[in-house]
């Protein structure tokens, strides 16, 4: 049987992919601490976690009549972002697939009432939501797979995909890690206004409401109350979180959804990028929510 090793939310923002001198002078002269964060979590948390599946829920690719999960035995290549190639260009990436493990979650589609396709079209991009993750916390020979999110989801529809990976990874021999990739609230200056705006001070959130609801649900993810988090969905919609904030909430659903009380552990500052809402949190073993999980699969 399978289980989960850890998971997090966490932010894979351009910025971390910029040359140091480039984001000291972005910040004031000092260093962003979603780079250091992603540092001190693979030397503190993962270097010392049993694992040999890392999930990443990617919030950056953007499927539309379904969801799609990457099942190659393998990827590697160079990227390049058309979004921003002046500062991710050319970044080498190399990881072991897992095929099985996708056929599996896909099994379970029907079941849970969505949508979920395995592709190993060797042609297929990756997105930087899951490049810069891996350049930064790959580890050795763990497989890496990436999950989209729908554009056309609703939260509904990221929580039955959710539940889908829970249940195939409650049935199949792994030790996963699950990566939520991807920001919190998403509203970006206008590029007129936005050079002003490139520090990591909550100052430079797009608006003070847009850090409050932020902030909010961070408090809720440290206490655990991951129930809150996905009860106050329609409320947080309206502050336009990275993709439907369906990175999130698949990790949620997959974890026990409201079940799902593991408290949160902060691995950077609640930082801005040019008006969107970026952090770190960890969250360690699950609690009852995925026991229950485990023991439906049996």
């Amino acid at each position: 049987m399978g289980e989960v090793a850890g998971c997090g939310l966490l932010a894979h923002v351009p910025t971390v992919m910029l040359p140091k001198a480039i984001r000291y002078e972005l910040n004031n002269g000092q260093e962003f601490s979603v780079v250091t964060g992603l540092n001190r979590l693979k030397a503190e948390v993962l270097s010392k976690l049993d694992y040999d599946l890392v999930v990443v829920l990617d919030s950056h690719w953007f499927t539309t009549v379904e969801f799609v999960i990457t099942s190659h035995a393998r990827r590697h290549g160079k990227y390049t972002s058309d979004e921003l190639p002046r500062g991710m260009s050319q970044v080498p990436y190399d990881a072991p697939g897992d095929p099985e493990f996708a056929k599996a979650v896909t099994a379970l589609a029907g079941k849970h009432g969505t949508w979920i396709t395995p592709i190993d079209d060797p042609c297929l991009p990756i997105q930087y939501a899951t490049v810069n993750l891996m350049t930064y916390l790959q580890k050795a020979n763990e497989a890496w797979v990436s999950v989209s999110c729908a554009q056309t989801g609703e939260t509904d529809d990221f929580l039955r995909v959710g539940r889908a990976l829970g249940e195939a990874i409650a049935g199949i021999d792994r030790k996963v890690l699950l990566l939520a990739s991807g920001a919190m609230s998403h509203k970006f200056w206008p590029l007129s206004k936005l050079r002003a705006h490139e520090a990591a001070g909550v100052e430079h959130i797009f608006s003070p409401a847009h850090a409050r609801a932020d902030l909010d649900r961070l408090d809720w993810m440290k206490a655990g109350d991951h129930a809150r988090v996905l009860k106050a969905m329609p409320e947080f919609l309206q502050y336009k979180p990275e993709a439907n904030f369906g990175h999130y909430v698949m990790m949620a659903a997959a974890m026990g959804e409201a079940d799902f009380c593991a408290p949160g552990r902060l691995y950077s500052e609640y930082e801005n990028s040019i008006g969107t809402g970026q952090v770190h949190i960890w969250f360690d073993r699950p609690g009852d929510g995925w026991q229950a999980r485990r023991k439906a699969a049996q």
